[in-house]
């Protein structure tokens, strides 16, 4: 008897450990194969799916083409889920048309374009606004006559970003005074996907709603201040007071209705007013958050997220309850010290920065053995690249750190920046041990 299938549906490749962790436990709880759908696949696509298919979920007819390709399977494709951005409109639309439950595909577009959801906020401008949810003005723009329309009617400042894209990739704030011809070159790249301007937000404190149908939590997001405003920490729990969760929980439950979520995933960017009162939505996203904000919850709330979202997909998800903190943790974004070619291999071996940033965070604050944990590491890239000391996006850090804190006598958020200084010093010191030779390629 053939087993039943478990279609993914793209995803981004600095998440593949989650793609292997899904398909472990799909084919563990439901006997299920696993059939990903990416563009271009590499032999490591290969390594986490009993099947690949070569399909770009940005061509016009890819669902038309999707549904053509598995039709000889339909009956055994009981599940489908969709982990990208790219594929979050086609890839529920070739769900639908393959009988499988999903999200509505016509209201997906809004996850994925963020002028598109800025058109939908539009729409219902009265309704956001009798809930105090603030719908910034934007415009697309394609020229740098346009940009200089948007930024006399915005004197106090606006933002500059890619209509469709992530990572804090092409993200410029202006303000008055600045450049506007330098602004435009900057975004220039990202011209023939879309570039929009938005009214900027005036709120300082941003969160996210995070979940996956009815479980919801909030995460906490630090960001670089000034020009390129990146996120540089996510930190769960959120802290925050009961009225300002009702203000986030109710912003981000609308962008779920604007965009179509019901039981997926969902990673909703929201800042907030200082009084807590009003809110306003960054973008809302249909997939799982990035930085590990999965990995936070499973160490915070004690669930894993994963298993729980392809439960849901067959079907067989049970009531989850309330999600309660029993922890706080954090994924911290590290970078360097200097503009500066880096690669993990200037780095001697046997030396590990993360570690040694850690112990010392810990002793800085008196922490016992135990009390502050680092459970994740990761370099962003093995490949020399240059960076920046000053981070223009999240590609410009040398790589991502999570850390467990037990116990209530510290706040994470004190221990985030001395985390993040006392990895900036331990890298420093690693770099100036012997540089190890590289071999050649």
């Amino acid at each position: 008897m053939t087993r039943p299938i478990l279609l993914i549906v793209d995803y981004n490749l600095s998440r593949i450990d989650e793609v292997r962790h899904l398909r472990d436990h799909a084919r563990e709880r439901h006997g299920a194969t696993v059939i990903l759908i990416r563009v271009d696949p590499t032999e490591a696509d290969h390594s986490i799916a009993d099947e690949v298919i070569d399909l770009d979920p940005l061509r016009d007819d890819f669902a038309e083409m999707g549904e053509k390709l598995l039709d000889d399977r339909r009956e055994w494709i009981r599940a489908g889920i969709v982990f990208s951005d790219n594929a979050v409109r086609s890839g529920a639309e070739l769900l639908e048309r393959l009988g499988v439950p999903v999200d509505s595909s016509r209201l997906a577009e809004g996850a994925f374009s963020k002028y598109r959801y800025r058109l939908g906020e539009a729409r219902v401008a009265d309704l956001l606004a009798a809930q105090r949810i603030m719908a910034p003005a934007f415009a697309e723009i394609a020229s740098l006559d346009q940009l200089g329309d948007f930024a006399r009617d915005h004197p106090e400042g606006f933002v500059v970003k890619p209509a469709a894209e992530g990572n804090n990739r092409g993200v410029v704030v202006v303000r008055s005074g600045d450049d506007l011809t330098a602004v435009f070159a900057e975004v220039l790249p990202y011209l023939e996907g879309g570039v929009i301007c938005e009214e900027l937000i005036p709120y300082r404190r941003e969160y996210s709603f995070d979940g996956l149908g009815p479980l919801t939590f909030l995460t906490e997001k630090i960001s670089a201040c000034g020009r390129y405003p990146v996120e540089i920490a996510q930190v769960l729990p959120a802290r925050v007071d009961e009225h300002e969760r009702t203000t986030l929980e109710r912003a981000g439950r609308q962008a779920n209705w604007l965009v179509g979520q019901c039981d997926g995933p969902f990673h909703n960017e929201i800042k907030l007013s200082d009084d807590g009162l009003h809110a306003a939505v960054v973008e809302p996203n249909r997939r799982p958050g990035g930085m590990k904000i999965w990995s936070l919850a499973r160490w915070v709330y004690g669930i894993d997220l994963h298993h729980h979202w392809i439960d849901t997909a067959f079907g067989t998800a049970a009531d989850a309850g309330p999600l309660v903190p029993g922890c706080s943790a954090a994924t911290v974004l590290l970078g360097v010290g200097s503009d500066r070619s880096f690669s993990p291999d200037d780095i001697a071996t046997g030396v590990d920065p993360f570690a040694d940033a850690v112990e010392a965070t810990a002793e800085r604050f008196g922490l016992a053995d135990g009390e502050l944990i680092a459970t994740q590491f990761s370099w962003l890239s093995t490949e020399p690249r240059d960076l920046h000391a000053v981070a223009r996006d999240n590609a410009d850090f040398a790589a991502q750190g999570c850390v467990v804190l037990h116990g209530d006598r510290v706040d994470i958020r004190p221990v985030v920046h001395a985390l993040r200084e006392n990895w900036s010093n331990a890298l420093d010191r690693a770099l100036a041990l012997p540089t190890p030779v590289r071999k050649a390629r």
